[in-house]
């Protein structure tokens, strides 16, 4: 076996997982062994004698640690992120730092439990661990030994599901890169040649057949000698070092949404392996439940959007994670965030996507919340979701503040507890009046189907400075049946305290008929 011990005196790890913007704030994190390899490779050429260690060494090294995925040791982090603006000229520009904030002193191990090292590759490693300095960013400084002994647990490691099956516990599946092995990389070299040479064959094919239509003669290119793009074979060398070795700016310059030389693999990580840091601390969660019903999003957009638009921002977020969790799991998307699926007379079990106004009245929080809970699928969705692009091109970025139990929040005053609710948005009643079914009697029907207690009260708010015909009362979705269409701003009294999130009525789901405590009851 192999095990590496990596530790970071400044206490910060930086590096921007590959296919991401440095704004969006995400973190690589455990380092994966392509960007290890990489590092070895730098380290390799600026700082080692060739004559000493030659190329042919440095190959055989690297192919010995291709040839099996390593399991990681991590020790606690922390996500934080800084934000700063970058002077221009002109306008500055809005920067998200974000590193995983470690233990000074603490191991993150690297482990490869059926890897042995031939003697003159352990030379080469360990001059090159001795002569790193950092790994991801110039500013995460790392010291690397080898262990010739260790008998710790991973608890990060190659996986399909984002549950242990010998502990039934869930944890979070992380995408991390290798390399290709050398026979995996040629392989994948030579398809994506030959599918390049066809698609410039294609062309050529193309542009006789319109100059022939157009009655054009002369010469033209033959389909059989076409070559590979310059960019494109620039980014394709035969040599697995040279793969290997290529710069990042040249791969994406060339279109490449992922390296040729890499390969995608899940990996099982321990639950909150990397938490986030909330604004407040977070009570201690029951160990007797341990359910996860919420996830809380911090907003970042310029201009944030306006409560007013609340149902469009709720149909925006369900977008968006109905597409990463295709992006993760094809079609079977978790029913606890779709509400496909579900158990015939669950009818408000799955996910609310709700908005949280700030005091100027833009939404600065995203809640979704299921009171069902989220299973192990959903929290990895919920999790792996770091940006929203709306239909006008916009982009939103969103940072998870946590995930939990409703009672993890107390920052929020959508999670709180409270007797006396009032109208955040309008509440829409979701069936046709009549006499003796009114907004009282509907409003307590729903909080009967909901395991709610009727409130004692339901009284009409009328003199706030928004009116519900500011707000936006349309589902985007056509053909719902919507008997409401004008809403109202209620406050509804309870003779004990109701924990929120509550919202009810047409569209409730998606940001419409909710409330907010009017005094959060102090537990």
């Amino acid at each position: 076996m192999l095990t590496l011990s990596f530790t970071f005196p400044a206490g910060r790890y930086h590096a921007t997982p590959w296919g991401r913007h440095v704004n969006e704030a995400d973190v690589a994190w455990p380092p994966d062994l392509w960007r290890l390899t990489r590092a070895f490779i730098a380290t390799w050429y600026r700082k080692l004698n060739p004559e000493q260690y030659p190329r042919e060494r440095l190959v055989e090294l690297l192919t010995t640690l291709a040839g099996e995925a390593p399991h990681y040791a991590l020790p606690e982090a922390v996500h934080f992120h800084t934000r700063h603006f970058m002077p221009a000229p002109v306008k500055r520009t809005l920067i998200f730092d974000a590193f995983a904030q470690v233990g000074r002193e603490a191991e993150l191990i690297a482990h490869w439990p059926n890897t042995t090292l031939e003697t003159q590759q352990t030379a080469l490693l360990d001059a090159l661990l001795n002569a790193i300095g950092y790994l991801g960013r110039a500013e995460s400084w790392v010291e690397a030994r080898r262990l010739e002994a260790w008998a710790g647990e991973c608890d990060c490691y190659p996986s399909e599901q984002a549950m242990n099956p010998e502990t039934g516990e869930v944890g979070d599946l992380a995408p991390l890169w290798l390399p290709q092995t050398p026979a995996g990389y040629a392989e994948v070299n030579a398809e994506l040649r030959e599918a390049a040479l066809a698609r410039e064959r294609a062309d050529i094919h193309r542009k006789r057949a319109q100059a022939l239509a157009e009655g054009k003669t002369g010469k033209s290119h033959d389909p059989a000698k076409a070559k590979l793009p310059a960019v494109l074979a620039a980014t394709l060398p035969l040599d697995w070092l040279d793969a290997l070795s290529l710069d990042t700016g040249e791969l994406q310059s060339a279109g490449w949404s992922s390296p040729p030389a890499a390969r995608q693999l899940y990996y099982l990580r321990r639950k909150n392996a990397l938490r986030f840091m909330a604004a407040t601390p977070a009570k201690a969660r029951s160990r007797q439940s341990g359910s996860v019903t919420t996830a809380r999003y911090a907003l970042y957009a310029k201009p944030l959007p306006r409560i007013t638009d609340a149902v469009r921002v709720g149909e925006t977020l369900r977008m968006a994670l109905m597409g990463r969790a295709r992006r993760l799991f094809g079609d079977a998307i978790p029913p606890s965030l779709s509400g496909h699926g579900l158990p015939e007379g669950n009818r408000h079990g799955h996910a609310f996507f709700l908005s949280e106004a700030n005091p100027d009245g833009r939404v600065g929080h995203l809640i979704v919340h299921a009171p069902e809970g989220f299973d192990a699928q959903a929290q990895s969705t919920l999790a792996e979701l770091k940006s929203i692009h709306t239909r006008e091109g916009a982009e939103w970025r969103l940072l998870l503040e946590g995930m939990g139990e409703v009672g993890d929040f107390p920052a929020s005053k959508l999670l709180q507890s409270a007797t006396v609710w009032r109208s955040a948005t309008p509440y829409l009643h979701p069936w046709h009046r009549k006499k003796g079914f009114g907004v009282e009697e509907q409003v307590a029907r729903e909080c009967g189907l909901r395991g709610l207690p009727a409130p004692v009260a339901v009284e009409w708010l009328e003199d706030g400075r928004l009116r519900p015909l500011d707000f936006h009362r349309f589902r985007s979705r056509r053909g719902l049946s919507q008997p409401d269409r004008q809403g109202c701003f209620l406050q509804l009294t309870f003779a004990s305290p109701v924990a929120g999130p509550l919202a009810l009525g047409f569209g409730c789901h998606f940001g419409l008929g909710v409330f907010q405590p009017e005094k959060a009851c102090q537990e």
